[in-house]
Parts: C-alpha cells; structure tokens; sequence
C-alpha cells in the first residue's frame, strides 16, 4: 500500500521570516499594504496561519494592523526614527561597558562568528539577512552584559531599527560597520570597559548619520515579486 505525502505547507514563523526579508532587503516598502488572501495565495495556506505570522511581525514593529482596513508594513515617521536611536545611544554605551568587563573568550569568539556570518550575508547579497545579523549583533552584547530586561527592549528597538535603515539608508555602509563591530570584540577581549562605551557610542552616531530623513519613494513591485516567488 503506497503512502500519499502532503505537500509541506508554510508556517507561520516561516512566513514572518520572508516577510521579513523582504522589508529589510526594500522588495516591500513601509506602507505597503499586506493583504491576508494574497499572502496566503502566495504561501498557499490558511488565514488563519497568515494572520499568525502578521501578529507576530506586529509584536516586532515591523507590521501595523489597523481595525477594519487590515495590515501594513510599518512606516516609522522621521521623529520615531530619531527617538529609536536617541533610546539606543542612552542604553547601548552602558551596555557594552558591562560586557567589556563580563566577556569571556567564548563570548568574544561567538560575535567573532556572527561578524562572519553577518559579511557572508553581504556577499551574498542577501541585504535582509545582513541587517538581522548586524541588529543581532547588538542584542547579544546586552545578552553578554546579562542584562535580561534590557535585552529584551534593546531587541524591539533593534527590529525597529533595522526597518528604519531599510527605509532611510543611502549609503550601503549604513547596512554594516565592520569596523566598529571589531573595535567592540576588541575591546571585550582586552577587557576595555572605556573603549567599548566609547566606540559604541560612536557607533550609532555614525549609523544615524548615514541615513537619509526623508520621505522614500513608493515600491511598484507586487507581494510575489517582493518574495521572490
């Protein structure tokens, strides 16, 4: 007796994580409007499943759902922008301090990984995959700090940060500072409490330098051409 096999169908996290590629790589501009029978036209699921991964992508900040008019990608003002960065720069310099005088070897070699991971995303050209891991980056200094809570703000600003770039960015380099991301592992290393403070902080001056507060244009592609289906 032979065995019929489904066809795998999308999940939900699935469903969010090409979504979110497709934001953070500009395929789908803030804004544009996520319809929940197209999306599940394109992924060939339920709306129930659709509906879970928008939810999801909500809780990020990366998605609004507005009563009776559905979801959009979220489209942060150049206010929001400024204050996204204006909380990081108060959180993020302590943050590296106290890794600085946390980290352990093992520490300093996994963020030496991700910085690795991160360019191979950048060669690849995956632009998504890049912001994710440079955002990531930063996450995992708090988590190094051992500062849970903090941990858990600094990731939903990051995510927002990360959908700002993709919005106001206008030089590639605002996509990826390796230099800084070294001078920061350098620093754990050396347990250089001062020096990592110091270049985080420069850090995010340079990043929120690199972007271009204006409006962006309008993205003509459809949702399927967004997700490269």
């Amino acid at each position: 007796m032979s065995v019929i096999l489904k066809p795998k169908t999308a999940t939900a996290e699935e469903i969010a994580v090409q979504l979110t590629e497709a934001i953070h790589a500009h395929r789908l501009q803030p804004g544009a409007k996520l319809r929940e029978d197209e999306v599940g036209d394109v992924f060939q699921v339920s709306r129930t499943i659709v509906r879970q991964a928008l939810h999801s992508l909500q809780h990020k900040g990366l998605v609004t759902i507005l009563r009776n008019k559905g979801a959009f990608v979220a489209k942060p003002t150049l206010k929001e922008a400024r204050e996204v960065f204006e909380a990081r720069s108060l959180i993020e310099p302590a943050m590296a301090r106290a890794a600085a005088l946390r980290a352990t070897a093992q520490d300093v070699a996994f963020l030496e990984a991700h910085m690795q991971a991160e360019q191979d995303a950048l060669d690849r050209e995956e632009v998504g995959e890049a912001l994710r891991l440079s955002g990531d980056f930063h996450v995992q200094i708090a988590r190094i700090a051992d500062h849970t809570l903090i941990e858990t703000l600094l990731g939903q600003l990051v995510a927002r940060s990360a959908l700002i770039i993709a919005l106001y960015w206008r030089r590639r380099s605002a996509l990826s500072d390796k230099a800084s991301h070294m001078g920061l592992v350098n620093a754990f290393r050396d347990a250089d409490a001062d020096g990592a403070e110091e270049i985080m902080k420069g850090h995010l001056l340079d990043l929120l330098m690199q972007l271009d507060l204006r409006d962006s244009p309008s993205g003509p592609v459809s949702l399927k051409e967004a997700l490269k289906k």
